[in-house]
Formats: structure tokens, sequence, C-alpha cells
């Protein structure tokens, strides 16, 4: 009876070595699968992060070009508007000087003068008076006498009073309101019309009284055969 005893005592701790080791022996299986596991996803997520890192600097490439475009075409955009801008400017001097030379050539006719002394142009403006308009009239008149190839000068001046820029523009849009005139009113060729302005410069009287300055404030009109 006691030797069955021991037997089956015998044949349990057998048993639960036998479980024991099989246990371990999966533990040790299940423990290499996830350990495969992880390697695996270490080494996708390694090529995903330099995959990133190379799409990271060729995107920053990119951009580094695009920026380097962009301030090449707005570098160009901007030589180009100079170059229209420095052609415009070379139009203008150049029709300014083809008159001048057209206008030494020609000899002149008469002369008109429209100055403040005489109701005309009043300090600081540029409007033309009725009695201005009615002297341009005149001189309309009288050019109807002489060949249809006269050619027209207008001297814009002022007085003293004021910054010589402002002056200078002053006496221009002196000047322009005089052209704009003859060419609305009397059909005057604008190609035939040349305008000019002296601002403070060349004055006829002394700036020192009202009067003189005055006389100062002044277009004058030069018709040319």
């Amino acid at each position: 009876m006691r030797s069955i005893t021991y037997l089956t005592v015998a044949l349990a701790v057998t048993a639960a070595a036998t479980s024991a080791c099989a246990t371990k022996k999966f533990v040790r299986t299940e423990v290499s699968d996830v350990n495969t596991k992880v390697n695996t996803l270490s080494t996708s997520l390694e090529a995903t992060q330099e995959r990133t890192r190379r799409n990271e600097t060729k995107i920053g490439e990119v951009d580094t070009k695009a920026d380097a475009a962009a301030r090449a075409a707005a570098e160009a955009r901007a030589v180009g508007d100079a170059s229209v801008t420095a052609g415009k400017d070379l139009d203008t001097r150049l029709t300014g000087a083809m008159n001048d030379i057209q206008a030494s050539a020609r000899r002149m006719i008469f002369e008109v003068t429209l100055s403040e002394d005489e109701g005309h142009f009043r300090s600081g403006r540029t409007a033309m008076p009725t009695e201005a308009k009615t002297k341009l009239d005149g001189m309309v008149a009288q050019m109807m006498a002489h060949p249809k190839n006269s050619f027209i000068e207008i001297e814009g001046y002022t007085d003293n009073v004021g910054a010589s820029s402002y002056n200078e523009q002053l006496g221009l849009e002196r000047a322009e309101a005089v052209k704009r005139y003859l060419h609305e009113q009397h059909q005057m060729p604008l190609h035939k019309m040349n305008v000019i302005s002296y601002g403070e410069e060349k004055p006829v009287a002394p700036n020192a009284t009202r009067a003189g300055r005055a006389l100062n404030r002044r277009v004058v009109v030069r018709v040319l055969s």
C-alpha cells in the first residue's frame, strides 16, 4: 500500500515537471515571436522615418527653388517696368527735343501774354478767367491769316512765393490749361503745340512788390511759322 502511494506521488511530480517544461518552452516560443515582430516593426519604423526625412529634404529643396524662381520673376518684372518707364521718359525727351529743334528753326509771327495784371491768372490758381479766354480767341483769329503750318509755344511762369518745385508744377498746369482750351475750343492740333514751365525763373518784374509778382504770374503764347 505504501509502495502504491509513493508511485502515485512520483507520477504526479513527473507530470508536474513535464507540464512546467512545456510551459517554459511555450513561453520562450511566444517571446521569440514577439521579439521578431518587434524587430520587424522597428525596422519598418526606421525605414519610414528615413523616407520621411528624405521627403522633407526634397520638399525643402523644392521650396528653395520656388523661392528663387519667385525672386527671379519679381526682379525680371522690376527690370521690365524700369525699362518701360525709361522708354516712356526717353520718348518724352525726344519729342520735346524735336519740338525744340523745330521751334528754333521757325520765326515768330506774334506773341500773347496772359498775366494777372491784365485780369488773368490769380495767385496759386490755374483756371483761366474770361479775359484770358477772350485774348486767346483773338489770337486764334489772327492765326487764320497765316499759313496752316503754324506752331504754338506755351510757356508757364509764376512768382517766387512757395517752393520752386511747386511753382514749376503750377506754371506747367497754367500752360496746360491754355493748351487744353486751344485744343477743345479751337481744334488746335496737339502735336502743333509745345508746353513748358519755367516756374519762378525768368521774372519780368521784381518779386518784392505785389505788382511785380502779378506781372510774373503769366503764360506766354508764341505763334511761330
